[in-house]
């Protein structure tokens, strides 16, 4: 004989199917909102438009009105006349398969492909929450910013390329204000007088000695992407500077790219 169900354990029931009902509609809302940036996706076959229509499930949502911080106006996303970047020129497939990954035909540094892609981010500068000024710029303009330590100053010392060839001098540092740390250094190139803004990362120093970059040769340091304002570096600067120096850690030498053995 069943026993009978109580009202309780109906009530414990019902609430968990209706969290699992709930649960997975908020996961296709999740989803459906994730697709705002980056789709409808672009096509990576030449005998297709760049903007070929692939959504999947669920399909895109609706254009929506974001108004962005500091006055920076206002974006609609998904964006359908946003002008994409079509790099399948520089791009070859490895194998003759449909989805097969693609490898850079030329220069990937300068084609900003591969491993030194980047993103199409804004052409303005991160600023600060709390007086919504440029957050990264050099210690020239960051009145009372200095390095604590006489060792992190390399303002002033010679730069290394990775021929160990001295091709400038390390002429100031770049402090993010919010975050409180460095991020770059800005050298004054020897060849044509140029200023080069790249990662503090890529650069090491030992002691009081020279800094080193030891992932780009001079030619390739005097060809890095430079920046519009000499006190400013927008975000499309950043990701453009940090893909360049990140690349070459791949490839500035051709034998980098393949493995030892």
């Amino acid at each position: 004989m069943q026993a009978p169900t109580s009202a309780f354990q109906d009530i414990a029931a019902l609430s968990l199917y209706a969290f699992f009902v709930f649960f997975f509609v908020l996961v296709l809302w999740l989803h459906r909102e994730g697709k705002r940036e980056g789709y409808p996706l672009v096509s990576d076959r030449p005998d297709r438009p760049l903007r070929y229509p692939i959504e999947g499930f669920p399909a895109t949502p609706e254009p929506k009105l974001f108004k962005l911080p500091h006055g920076h106006g206002t974006v609609v996303a998904p964006d359908a006349k946003k002008a994409e970047r079509d790099v399948r020129g520089v791009l070859e497939p490895y194998d003759a398969y449909p989805g097969s990954s693609f490898v850079p035909k030329g220069d990937p540094m300068q084609d900003g492909v591969g491993m030194a892609a980047w993103a199409d981010r804004a052409d303005t500068p991160d600023l600060t929450w709390d007086d919504a000024v440029p957050k990264i710029v050099p210690l020239r303009a960051a009145p009372g910013w200095e390095v604590s330590t006489p060792e992190t100053d390399i303002r002033g010392r010679a730069l290394l390329d990775m021929n160990r060839k001295v091709v400038g001098v390390v002429v100031d540092l770049w402090v993010d204000k919010s975050d409180v740390l460095l991020r770059y250094v800005e050298v004054e190139m020897n060849a044509g007088y140029k200023r080069v803004v790249m990662p503090l990362g890529v650069v090491a120093w030992s002691g009081a000695g020279p800094v080193r970059c030891d992932v780009a040769n001079e030619a390739q340091i005097l060809a890095a992407p430079t920046l519009k304002h000499p006190d400013q570096i927008t975000l499309l600067e950043e990701d453009k500077v940090s893909a360049y120096f990140g690349g070459a850690e791949l490839y500035s030498t051709p034998n980098a790219i393949e493995p030892l053995v």
